[in-house]
């Protein structure tokens, strides 16, 4: 495996951690990690890559080793986030992204609202923004408000990494021994003297969202992206499966893109990275390669 480095820098009053791999020097590319994910996941593509990058992946607030919230999360702050971690690294020169789920829907939101800061974006199924039925929202804050209340959010206990790493590959038959027992060694963290373990991330993570962001809004976001963009989806993906049922939602978002070209990757579930990291990473070469 590529050996990574650890910075541990300051966005907007947390401290973030960012695993970077490769040569400083080299031209950067940014990845963005999912929602109950963590950046050393990325670390299969990234042995697959067969260009020279630099590339930076972070570790959203209370996920992995940043530093958590005092309170509830808001998507806004990933948006703020990652305007500040390209300051930190590129401030002069547009970032090309590859963003995964949570980090594709935020990166393409970013991507329209200062699209003058991406030049290149790769979006690994972060379009799955679900539209919320109307009236929704009184008892998603009543439930929001009694979460906060009770503060009582947890995660699973696991006795030892190994139980964790079988929890993975039952959830997921595609994702091997070997890397399932990576990621169980790179996504839990201890929580008590009797050495149990938890997913590495703050559980108030769980909390509902009182409030979802608004398909109409994101599509006027992603109409004002002036990045080249990469749309990639798993074939055999839960969300895939949904927008089976209505395709020409799927086609709708993606119309959005001015400069967009779709991969559908095959034998592959919701995370591509891990399920198909050598296709992931050709398409990582190939596409931000590309002058």
């Amino acid at each position: 495996m590529r050996r990574f480095r650890s910075e541990f820098i300051p966005l907007r009053e947390r401290r973030h951690h960012v695993r970077i791999w490769g040569d400083d020097a080299a031209p950067t590319v940014f990845f963005l990690h999912g929602w109950g994910d963590v950046s050393a996941s990325f670390q299969f593509v990234v042995d697959a890559l067969q260009k020279n990058w630099r590339v930076v992946a972070l570790d959203w607030r209370g996920f992995g080793l940043s530093q958590w919230n005092e309170g509830a999360y808001f998507f806004n702050d990933y948006i703020a986030d990652l305007d500040a971690l390209l300051e930190h690294y590129s401030p002069r020169q547009p970032a090309q992204i590859v963003g995964h789920s949570l980090g594709g829907i935020v990166a393409s939101l970013y991507a329209g609202i200062r699209p003058e800061r991406v030049s290149r974006f790769a979006n690994l199924e972060g379009f799955g923004l679900w539209v919320s039925p109307p009236g929704e929202t009184p008892g998603r804050f009543g439930t929001w408000l009694q979460q906060i209340r009770d503060n009582n959010a947890a995660f699973r206990a696991y006795a030892h990494s190994g139980e964790y790493a079988d929890r993975l590959c039952a959830d997921n038959p595609r994702l091997t021994s070997e890397r399932a027992a990576f990621l169980a060694e790179h996504s839990l963290r201890r929580v008590d003297k009797d050495a149990t373990l938890v997913f590495a991330a703050d559980p108030r993570h769980r909390w509902i969202s009182p409030v979802l962001y608004p398909l109409e809004e994101a599509k006027a976001c992603w109409r004002r992206v002036s990045a080249h963009t990469l749309w990639v989806a798993g074939g055999d993906s839960k969300i895939m499966r949904q927008f089976a049922e209505h395709p020409e939602d799927y086609r709708e978002r993606m119309a959005c893109f001015a400069q967009v070209e779709e991969h559908r990757v095959e034998n592959c579930g919701h995370n591509l990275h891990h399920d198909q990291p050598n296709v992931i990473a050709g398409l990582v070469d190939g596409f931000f390669n590309q002058i």
